[in-house]
C-alpha cells in the first residue's frame, strides 16, 4: 500500500522531470553565456543542487537549486563579503532578459541586507509550468573534485578559520551534499520522499521546525543503523524516523565520509561541535553546519508521536510495525572515543 502511494502521488513522472530539466538548462545557459559577458568575473561551473539533483524531488514541487561558482570569489570570507553585489548583478541581468522577452521572471523579495540566495520564478514559452529557482553564488572551494575522493584537508581548515555562523558556506559543498544522497538505493530515496511528504503536511500548522535537510539526513542515518539493505520494509523505516524525531534530545549524528578527523584542527573543531547541546546532526559535507540546532524539535516530536500509531505504520495484517533497533544514539557514527565527546 505504501509503495503504491509513493509511486502514484509522490514520485515525479518523466514529463515533470523534463520540465524542470528544461528550465535548469535555460538558467544555466543564461549564467554561462549572458550574465557576466561584460564583466571580468567568470563562471567556473554551475552545479545543480537540492532535491531534483539528489533524486528525492516530490511530485508537483517545481523547484531547482543552482550554485554558481565564480572566479571573483578568492575565499570563503570573500564570498561572505561580496555575494550581495553579485546577487544584485544576476538579478539585473535577468531583468534585462525579461525586457527582451527571452523569458519571464518574478523575484522573491529578500529580507536580508546580505542575502545568500536569489529566489525567483521562471516562466517561458518552452515550459508548460513555472519553475521556482534558488540561485546561490559561491566560492569554488572544492575545485575540480573527482567523484569518490575526499576534499583536501586544507579546504576544511580554511572553512573552520573563516566561518562566523554554522553552515554559512554550505553552498560551496553542494556537490558533496548531492553525492551523499544520490548514491543511495532507490528505495531509500522513496523513504526520504515519504518523510518529506509527512514533514510538509505538518509544517504549515507548526512554527520554526527543523530544516527539511535535517530530516533527509536523519532518514539516511535510520537506514544505515537500522537495516542497511536495499530492500527494506518501508513502514518500518518510516516508523524508525518518527521514533528518532521523538528522541531528538539524544541525537548526536555525524559522518566521516568527507572531513578527516585525524587532522588536529579538524579534530578539535569536531570535538567542540559534538559537545554542544543535543540534537546534533552535522552536515556530512560541512562540519560547521549543525542541522539540529536552534529549531523547534519539540513541536515536530509531538507530530511524530501522533503519526507513529497511524495506518501508515501498520503492516498488511493491520498490526503496527516496530522501529528498527538503532543502539546508542549518543555516539552514533562516532570516530572519537566516548570520553572525548
Amino acid at each position: 500500500m505504501m509503495k503504491c502511494f509513493i509511486s502514484k502521488f509522490l514520485q515525479p513522472n518523466r514529463e515533470f522531470l523534463g520540465q524542470v530539466s528544461r528550465a535548469v538548462d535555460i538558467i544555466c545557459s543564461f549564467m554561462k553565456e549572458n550574465c557576466f559577458r561584460n564583466s571580468s568575473t567568470k563562471v567556473l561551473k554551475v552545479v545543480k543542487g537540492g532535491s531534483s539533483a539528489k533524486g528525492t524531488a516530490l511530485r508537483g514541487r517545481s523547484d531547482a537549486d543552482l550554485v554558481v561558482f565564480l572566479s571573483c570569489f578568492c575565499g570563503f570570507a570573500d564570498q561572505g563579503t561580496n555575494r550581495a553585489e553579485i546577487i544584485a548583478e544576476i538579478r539585473a541581468q535577468l531583468e534585462a532578459c525579461r525586457r527582451e522577452k527571452q523569458f519571464d521572471v518574478k523575484f522573491e523579495i529578500s529580507k536580508w541586507e546580505n542575502p545568500r540566495v536569489l529566489s525567483f520564478t521562471l516562466t517561458s514559452k518552452t515550459l508548460d509550468h513555472s519553475v521556482d529557482f534558488d540561485v546561490l553564488p559561491a566560492f569554488n572551494a572544492l575545485g575540480q573534485l573527482s567523484s569518490g575522493t575526499k576534499p583536501d584537508t586544507q579546504v576544511y581548515i580554511d572553512l573552520i578559520n573563516s566561518y562566523n555562523n554554522g553552515g554559512e558556506f554550505s553552498s560551496c559543498f553542494t556537490e558533496l551534499q548531492r553525492d551523499f544522497v544520490i548514491s543511495r538505493p532507490t528505495k531509500l530515496k522513496s523513504l526520504i520522499r515519504l518523510v518529506k511528504h509527512w514533514y510538509k503536511q505538518v509544517k504549515p500548522r507548526r512554527g520554526a521546525l527543523p530544516p527539511q535537510y535535517a530530516l533527509e539526513l536523519l532518514t539516511i542515518y535510520a537506514w544505515e543503523q537500522g537495516d542497511g539493505t536495499p530492500q527494506f520494509n518501508m513502514a518500518e523505516g518510516f516508523r524508525t524516523v518518527l521514533e528518532l524525531v521523538q528522541n531528538y534530545k539524544n541525537l548526536c549524528i555525524h559522518w566521516k565520509v568527507n572531513y578527516n578527523p585525524e587532522n588536529e584542527i579538524i579534530k578539535n573543531f569536531l570535538t567542540q561541535q559534538l559537545r554542544k547541546p543535543r540534537p546534533i546532526i552535522l552536515d556530512p559535507a560541512d562540519p560547521t553546519g549543525n542541522l539540529g540546532h536552534g529549531t523547534r524539535w519539540d513541536l515536530l516530536a509531538k507530530e511524530a508521536a501522533s503519526y507513529a500509531n497511524s495506518v501508515c505504520c501498520a503492516n498488511k495484517s493491520g498490526d503496527f510495525v516496530q522501529p528498527w533497533p538503532i543502539g546508542n544514539l549518543l555516539f552514533a557514527g562516532r570516530f572519537f572515543l566516548p570520553a572525548e565527546v
